[in-house]
């Protein structure tokens, strides 16, 4: 094996494949880049779960598989010359010189690196890469981390002739956002749910570019092609919650206000919050003024920031940190806040335009003391 490569594209291609690469596993050659080259150089990182392979651009001289430990093959790339990087395999040592630099490493055996699912094709949809990254971005965070309830630890891909709308929940929250997509193949409608760490890597893999990324749904694996990089992830299974049921939108409160004051503000009060001092904020909704004030054992904070509308003077109880996560994802200057009462859920909308977006946060219950 024999190949010559720029030695910016090579890092690059490790570094994103390096992201599916197991740090530590009972298959050494998991730990390890499994690279390709034939008519092109690829490499394909995999942990039985994420798989992601990536084509560089090399001449090269003569065809060849090999494995490299991941973590010194990514090292010894980063730290050599901006320059062209010349590899030569021969059975499994390796030698790599790049101006002055030269090293010699030991390779494994190929044979070892477990193949990549195959995704039996059923339906596919093709959206621009922009659109693909701010919509995980603006949900992963409301995915669930409890593992009783597996379904959750993901999030719920739905397609229909409207576009393709992605749900997260964890039990306290709801994040969704929905965007147009430029073609789809298959069903008429059809829904998949992708484990969230495997989408932390498809929004690390995508640019704010508006060329396209397909989608393809497999019998029991989704794969992601952005560009010249794929990831494939096993889909989860299981009955995801219906959200449309969950999701109260006969509100009798609906009160406007500018996104980065109401964060602005969350954020003052939650200055006396930690993880060791946790407490509920206290929300009160007037007419044209939100209320929010919290009470720790250090001492006591209140800020006001004003609204549009009127909230009667309803009391309500919030967790700090997923109200403020809410507000830093919604894509808006301006959001809608909609409130029935103090148990009932706060839905946040986008206060004009299309509805492209939603979250629903649940209230915590607040002690007379508080």
């Amino acid at each position: 094996m024999k190949f010559s490569c720029e030695k910016a594209l090579l890092q690059a291609a490790i570094s994103t494949t390096s992201r599916a690469v197991s740090p530590k596993s009972s298959i050494p050659a998991l730990e390890g880049i499994l690279l390709e080259a034939d008519q092109e150089l690829r490499l394909t990182g995999y942990n039985l779960e994420t798989g992601i392979r990536t084509t560089v651009p090399a001449e090269i001289r003569a065809k060849g598989t090999l494995v490299l430990g991941a973590r010194l093959f990514g090292e010894i790339i980063r730290k050599l010359p901006d320059d062209i990087v010349e590899f030569t395999a021969e059975h499994y040592m390796v030698n790599i010189k790049c101006g002055m630099s030269e090293f010699n490493i030991l390779g494994t055996d190929p044979e070892e690196f477990p193949e990549l699912p195959t995704v039996e094709y059923q339906n596919s949809l093709e959206i621009g890469q922009n659109k693909l990254k701010s919509m995980i971005s603006q949900t992963l965070f409301a995915v669930s981390d409890n593992e009783s309830r597996p379904i959750h630890t993901g999030s719920l891909f739905e397609v229909s002739q409207d576009g393709l709308t992605i749900v997260s929940v964890d039990g306290y929250r709801l994040a969704l956002r929905h965007e147009s997509i430029k073609k789809k193949e298959g069903a008429e409608e059809f829904s998949f749910v992708v484990p969230g760490a495997a989408l932390s890597e498809v929004e690390k893999i995508c640019s704010d570019v508006e060329e396209t990324a397909s989608i393809t749904q497999g019998a029991r694996h989704v794969m992601f092609k952005v560009g010249e990089t794929m990831l494939v992830s096993r889909r989860l299974e299981g009955e995801f919650l219906a959200y449309r049921q969950a999701i109260p939108r006969n509100n009798s409160i609906k009160v406007e206000g500018d996104t980065r004051a109401l964060l602005s503000s969350i954020d003052r009060v939650s200055l006396i919050i930690s993880d060791k001092l946790k407490s509920p904020l206290r929300c009160v909704f007037e007419q044209n003024m939100l209320k929010i004030s919290t009470k720790t054992a250090i001492g006591d904070a209140a800020d006001q920031c004003p609204i549009d509308g009127d909230g009667g003077g309803l009391e309500i109880g919030f967790n700090n940190r997923y109200l403020m996560d809410a507000l830093k994802a919604a894509p808006a200057d301006r959001v809608r806040l909609e409130l029935t009462t103090s148990v009932s859920p706060c839905v946040i909308l986008p206060a004009e335009g299309e509805e492209n977006f939603l979250y629903m946060v649940l209230p915590v219950r607040l002690k007379a003391g508080e």
